[in-house]
């Protein structure tokens, strides 16, 4: 399956009936609880999960959401939900980018962009990326750029 960038870090999800909503395809808000699902899974992959937040007082708290929703999804439909770092400032700052895709034709259902900043669990106040986060996060960083 071709996806926008490389090596993506990638969650199977199964579309259930609670994610349907009136009009027979998954509901908007289903798509961004997948985002929040695979960001955390990466996460923890990389060493970051909930607890080592906790241990260094420190969290990755959304500051903005862009999807583009490009294509339904149905219940019963199986999905892949690809996620990438693509920025991080080293300083407070990082940002993800999604590809949601239907791998029974093929189609891209969903491409999403959420930037996060650094913040004390203690006081949810900005504060500078540990040296965690730096080591964890920093080796997954993949170049956004296009290919010359």
């Amino acid at each position: 399956m071709a996806w926008d960038l490389p090596d993506p870090f990638l969650i199977e999800i199964d579309v259930e009936a609670a994610a349907i909503d009136a009009f027979g395809h998954a509901n908007n808000a289903e798509y961004l609880r997948w985002v929040e699902q695979a960001s955390w899974a990466h996460s923890a992959w990389l060493g970051l999960g909930l607890a080592r937040y906790r241990a260094l007082d420190r969290a990755m708290a959304v500051h903005r959401h862009e999807l583009d929703y490009l294509a339904p999804a149905f219940e019963g439909d199986r999905l892949r939900l690809a996620t990438w770092i693509v920025a991080c400032d080293g300083r407070l700052t990082l940002t993800r980018r999604f590809q949601l895709r239907r791998p029974a034709d093929g189609r891209t259902l969903m491409r999403a962009r959420t930037r996060y900043a650094c913040i004390a669990l203690s006081s949810g106040r900005p504060r500078r990326l540990p040296e965690a986060f730096l080591a964890g996060y920093g080796p997954a960083l993949v170049d956004e750029s296009p290919a010359t």
